[in-house]
C-alpha cells in the first residue's frame, strides 16, 4: 500500500478532524509528508506534533478555504519547504441541512464558499505547480449527496454535484500535464459534519441516522490510499462508497 504514497508531499484541507485528520494519519503512517490546513490552529498543531512524534513529517498552517490567499499560502508553503506538491486533497466541507422554505441564506452562502469555492481555490493554488512539474494528483471530496438529492439537502447536494462537475472538467483539461484527478463520494461517515446542521429537527434526525449506520473516518482514508497507490498510468477518477447499512 505504501507504493505511490511513501515520500509524497500531500496537502490536506480540513485536516483538523474527521476525514482530513484520518487521511493525514494514514498517509503519514505510510511515509508521506503531510501539509495540513484548517481553521482550528490548536488542533492542527496538535495533529502535526503527534504525527512527528510517531516519526512522520508534517507542516501545519492555519487556513480558511474561503480565503484564496490562505489556500495559496498553504500550497506555496509546501512547495517552499519540500520543493514540490504531489497531492492536493480538497476536503474541507460543511453540511447544514434544512428545507429550502426556511430560507437559510447565510448557510447557503457559506456552503457555496466552502464546498465549491474552497475546492476551486485548492485547484487554483496547486495547479500551476503541478503543471510545471508535469505531475500531480487532485483528490476532491464530494458525497453520496453529489449523486442523489433528498429533502432538506438541496443546497448541500448542489454543492457536491458541483464538485463532481469541477473534477470531471479538471480531469479532461490536465491530460497534457500527466496530472491525475479523483473525486471521492462518501456516504455516512462518523465526523463532525452533522454538527453544522442548525435546524433542530433535522439535526436530531441526522444524529439518529449517523448513530445507526455511520462508518469510521478511516474508511475514507483507505479510499484515498487506494487511489494514490495505483501505477502512474492508472487514473482512478471516481469512488462512491456507503456504509453497508446505508440504503439511500
Amino acid at each position: 500500500m505504501t507504493e505511490g504514497i511513501k515520500d509524497k508531499i500531500v496537502v490536506v484541507t480540513g485536516a483538523s478532524s474527521g476525514l482530513g485528520e484520518a487521511t493525514a494519519r494514514l498517509l503519514s503512517a505510510h511515509g508521506a509528508t503531510v501539509v495540513l490546513g484548517a481553521r482550528r490552529a490548536d488542533r492542527l498543531q496538535g495533529l502535526a506534533k503527534d504525527l512527528e512524534a510517531r516519526g512522520g513529517k508534517a507542516l501545519a498552517l492555519q487556513t480558511d478555504v474561503i480565503r484564496h490567499e490562505q489556500v495559496k499560502a498553504l500550497v506555496d508553503s509546501a512547495v517552499q519547504a519540500y520543493g514540490r506538491i504531489d497531492v492536493m486533497i480538497n476536503n474541507a466541507g460543511l453540511m447544514p441541512q434544512a428545507p429550502l422554505e426556511q430560507l437559510k441564506i447565510d448557510e447557503w452562502d457559506r456552503m457555496i464558499d466552502v464546498n465549491i469555492k474552497g475546492v476551486m481555490y485548492g485547484i487554483a493554488a496547486a495547479l500551476p505547480h503541478m503543471q510545471r512539474q508535469k505531475a500531480g494528483h487532485f483528490i476532491n471530496v464530494s458525497s453520496v449527496a453529489g449523486h442523489r438529492v433528498g429533502p432538506g439537502f438541496a443546497v448541500y447536494a448542489a454543492t457536491k454535484f458541483a464538485v463532481r462537475a469541477l473534477s470531471e472538467g479538471l480531469r479532461q483539461e490536465v491530460k497534457p500535464y500527466n496530472i491525475r484527478t479523483t473525486v471521492i463520494s462518501p456516504g455516512a461517515v462518523a465526523t463532525e459534519l452533522p454538527n453544522s446542521v442548525s435546524d433542530p429537527a433535522a439535526a436530531e434526525r441526522l444524529r439518529g441516522f449517523y448513530a445507526q449506520v455511520a462508518v469510521p473516518a478511516d474508511s475514507f482514508a483507505r479510499a484515498v490510499a487506494f487511489a494514490l497507490s495505483q501505477p502512474q498510468d492508472v487514473d482512478i477518477n471516481e469512488i462512491l462508497y456507503r456504509p453497508t447499512k446505508q440504503e439511500l
